[in-house]
């Protein structure tokens, strides 16, 4: 009869979860396999037998991410009733998560991307991906807004406003890391919105 093998004396999910926290606060390039090891209570061959290299519990660590604290600003781009309100709320919500209280105070996106080593260039590409599906997401909801009759705008000026958007959303990021408070990015949001009768009344 076969033995079995050595029953797992770690739960991945809280491991993975312990992942993303380290992957948070170090950024990819200055997270360790044996930084993970140690932050994780496992040896580093467990972590390649459960989530394989670092490259991929990096990728893991993401779709995590994106469930979790990336969901609340697509939540409300998918939720509001207009386009305006829909990129209000996705500002405010942007600015929420990367203010709160228990976790670094930068999006995962913009700040934990490697920076120089050629090895790493599939992580840069992997995240300068999900960067773009941000203003992807972002433009599909202008065009929703021209299908329901709350825009009139052509469609290379929703381009346009969804980069402006997007910029402003990841530009908040960098506000935060570097020390900006919760009220000055509210600030910097009213700002932007204010710019949206402008954007909108020069493409219609």
């Amino acid at each position: 009869m076969a033995t079995r093998g050595r029953p797992r004396t770690f739960d991945p999910d809280v491991a993975l979860g312990t992942a993303l926290d380290l992957f948070w606060e170090r950024g990819y390039e200055g997270t360790s396999l044996s930084d993970l090891a140690d932050a994780m209570g496992i040896a580093s061959a467990s972590i390649y037998a459960c989530f394989g290299s670092k490259e991929q519990l990096f990728r893991k660590v993401m779709a995590r991410y994106a469930t979790t604290s990336g969901e609340p600003p697509r939540r409300a781009l998918r939720d509001q009733p207009t386009a305006r309100a829909a990129i209000h709320a996705m500002l405010r919500a942007t600015a929420d998560q990367i203010t709160g209280p228990d976790t670094p105070h930068y999006c995962m996106l913009i700040l934990a991307a490697p920076t120089g080593a050629v090895e790493n260039h599939a992580i840069r590409e992997f995240l300068a991906d999900r960067r773009r599906d941000q203003h992807t997401t972002i433009r599909d909801r202008l065009v929703r807004g021209v299908a329901d009759g709350d825009l009139t705008m052509p469609a290379a000026t929703v381009d346009a406003v969804a980069r402006y958007y997007t910029t402003v959303m990841q530009g908040l990021s960098i506000q935060a890391r570097d020390g900006a408070t919760r009220a000055d990015l509210e600030a910097v949001i009213t700002c932007a919105m204010a710019a949206w009768d402008t954007l909108t009344a020069t493409a219609g």
